[in-house]
């Protein structure tokens, strides 16, 4: 929590991280002497803030905690994606350019689907009757060419109080270069509509292109207050119990945010839960020393899957909220809002649990992506909820024991599954029970495997060469198959699966980054060029993470160029490993290059190069304490035996197989397949074929070919 990483001299200090997903709410509680419990509470789709503070009341019933103990929160919610997604989004207007009143119909030239020609474009955030212009204009260099006109601001101010907008975004052309038009007119309408929200694009992401900084404003000021006043609640239920109302929140990009930054810019939170997972995913391919790393975390509403390389996620600077999913695989491109804000780059896809299968016009099996969610949830919860689903599946071919789900803390309805499957899949079918429950999982795989192939295959990866660490409530029963599909050299289990990004909130730093457009010949740039901006923009960094009680002693800061050839439309990025090298330009010139041709398979090293956006991030450490508890294992000595045995289908038959308990695993002790592996929060299934073995560093569980 911020300004307060000490307890009193004596007492136990404690660290919790929460993250709220589409079926349940996952939480990791640590303290100073190395000792972890996990929880898993159900998600409150009504009120988030209630399964939060379930989460928060599980750890009080094992610790006391006060507002000195409980010395750091972090929490991930999808309350920022959910607002977008289910519209609630604030009645907002937006002030552009004279002559750019149309900048959102516009907006880009590509389609979801080229050749479907009744595909509706996504539903603007703000209608185009609260899209006022002003009479102002800057040249692309910054140059004045049409002064602001306040009587235009003023007709503006009047036509925006008049429709009861709760916020303002002005977007003028080319306030990247010169912020000083957006500047004026903001505090003009500041001073004639006192109270209301003014956000500028100058402010929020200075980059060129300007619809992307419009939509990137829009989307933040169209959820702030959704987002604020769930955050508010949040405090308030925290201090109701004594504790302390500060807390970070996970960023898009990997790091945390105080709760009060968070308020402000909410955009930065669209994915904060599936980010936690892959920093975890991260912190153990640096302690297991594993240079190539595929994430796979499987929930109750999503299948999202991530690359790490060398110990590092993959930033992506182009998403987009609310976007549709792709026939094969991913999200389509223009169907949603995009945004410029860093995003750890990953393909999601609606697979997960909850996922829901039916049969589409033509007869056909499909699962997703639709998801039964919390409530009513899967058939076999009992919740009312008649649909079947993957876990519904999983649970009729003998993958999940309905008697020890969740440890045992929740029974599931078997027969309640057997029947949704028999009236909505098996019988239209003319299938077995046990038939369509096996092509449910195959069609939910299939759908995984595309969105495998779109992280790795698409982007020049050999699957071979990688890991692939499976986490999520799901992820270990499917992980097994997707390896064998794809020819993943080994699967990797961490320990506690099922909430390994509630454990990645403890791990993640507190980090900013700023950005600028100054497009440029990279030729004409001289290195104190390069230190003036990057340097400008490090000042920036700074002072946003002094807001968050981050001193400058303990910002790492790192820089990046965004660079392409000239009469190129997208750029790569390019680090500037050490700023105070008189030769940065020239080893960014040639790394680009480098680049291009890993990712293109050529590079026109004679033509002229450009550097566009100019970047800084800056990392300070989180609140660490027993780290290694965070995603380490428990190791028990003694005798391993099955726990039970019991019959587990597929298609071909069925069979009886072993189940094993997670925690009397050895590191000496290989369980061959088939067999099940249980533990709370997941299930792992261990083909015919495959071994299983736990390592004797973290406790990881790792399932390789016989």
């Amino acid at each position: 929590m911020p300004a307060r990483s000490e307890a009193r001299t004596g007492m136990s200090t404690y660290q919790l991280g929460i993250d709220i997903g589409g079926t349940f709410t996952d939480a990791v509680f640590t303290d100073d002497g190395g000792r972890r419990w996990v929880f898993k509470v159900p998600t409150t789709p009504a009120d988030p803030g209630v399964g939060f503070v379930d989460a928060v009341d599980a750890a009080r019933e094992v610790a006391p905690l006060t507002t000195d103990n409980l010395v750091h929160l972090v929490h991930a919610t999808t309350v920022a994606t959910n607002a977008i997604i289910e519209g609630k989004t604030a009645r907002v207007g937006l002030v552009v350019t004279e002559g750019f009143r149309d900048l959102l119909e516009i907006g880009r030239q590509i389609r979801p689907d080229l050749f479907d020609l009744l595909r509706q474009k996504p539903k603007p955030l703000v209608p185009r009757d609260l899209v006022i212009e002003v009479r102002e204009r800057l040249g692309p260099t910054g140059e004045v060419l049409t002064p602001v006109d306040t009587r235009s601001v003023a007709r503006a101010a009047d036509l925006l109080r008049e429709a009861k907008v709760s916020g303002v975004v002005v977007c003028l052309l080319h306030s990247y270069v010169e912020p000083r038009h957006e500047r004026a007119v903001g505090s003009q309408l500041r001073e004639l509509l006192p109270g209301l929200e003014v956000s500028l694009s100058s402010e929020v992401w200075p980059e060129f292109r300007e619809y992307f900084r419009a939509s990137t404003c829009i989307v933040n000021m169209a959820i702030q207050p959704v987002v604020r006043a769930y955050l508010e609640s949040v405090q308030a239920r925290l201090r109701e119990r004594a504790l302390s109302s500060d807390f970070y929140v996970m960023q898009s990009s990997g790091g945390g945010m105080t709760a009060e930054a968070a308020k402000n810019l909410p955009v930065q939170l669209i994915e904060s839960g599936p980010a936690a997972g892959l920093i975890a995913t991260s912190e153990l391919a640096r302690r297991m020393d594993w240079p190539r790393v595929v994430s796979l975390d499987i929930g109750g509403t999503t299948a999202k899957v991530g690359l790490v390389l060398d110990g590092r996620p993959t930033l992506s600077y182009e998403y987009e909220v609310g976007a549709m999913a792709a026939p094969g695989g991913g999200r389509s491109k223009a169907s949603g809002y995009p945004i410029r804000t860093p995003v750890l780059d990953l393909v999601e896809i609606g697979a997960g649990g909850g996922s829901m299968a039916w049969i589409d016009s033509g007869g056909a099996l499909r699962v997703g992506p639709a998801s039964a969610g919390a409530d009513p949830g899967p058939a076999c919860y009992a919740r009312g909820g008649t649909v079947p689903t993957v876990t519904d599946a999983n649970l009729v071919l003998g993958r999940i024991d309905p008697q020890s789900f969740l440890g045992g803390a929740m029974k599931l309805d078997l027969d309640a599954a057997h029947l949704a499957i028999e009236q909505h899949c098996a019988a239209p079918l003319g299938l077995s029970v046990v038939e369509a429950a096996a092509g449910i999982i195959d069609v939910a795989n299939a759908s995984m495997a595309r969105a495998l192939r779109l992280i790795t295959v698409q982007r020049g990866h050999d699957p071979r060469d990688f890991v692939l660490v499976a986490y999520g409530g799901a992820g270990p029963l499917h992980a097994n198959a997707l390896a064998a599909d794809l020819g993943f050299s080994r699967v990797v289990i961490p320990p506690d699966p099922g909430v390994l990004s509630a454990a990645g909130l403890l791990l993640a730093d507190v980090t900013h980054i700023e950005s600028n457009t100054h497009l440029v010949p990279c030729d004409t740039v001289t290195h104190p060029d390069l230190v003036e901006r990057l340097r400008t923009l490090a000042d920036r960094v700074l002072r946003r993470l002094a807001d968050q009680g981050k001193s400058a002693e303990q910002v790492a800061l790192s820089y990046s160029l965004d660079m392409r050839f000239h009469g190129q439309s997208y750029e790569l990025n390019i680090a500037v490993p050490n700023l105070d090298d008189p030769h940065a330009v020239a080893a960014a010139r040639d790394a680009f290059i480098s680049a291009h041709e890993q990712a293109y398979g050529h590079a026109a090293r004679d033509e002229e190069i450009e550097l566009v956006n100019w970047k800084v991030s800056g990392v300070a450490p989180g609140f660490r304490h027993a780290q290694a508890a965070t995603i380490d294992g428990q190791m028990v000595d003694g005798p391993v035996a099955p726990v039970r045995s019991r019959e587990v289908s597929d298609r071909h038959g069925t069979a009886v197989i072993s189940t094993f308990d997670r925690l009397s695993l050895t590191p000496s002790v290989v369980v061959w397949g088939p067999a099940v592996i249980s533990e709370m929060g997941a299930t792992s299934f261990v083909h015919d074929g495959y071994h299983a073995s736990q390592d004797s560093r973290g406790g990881n569980l790792y399932i390789e070919k016989d």
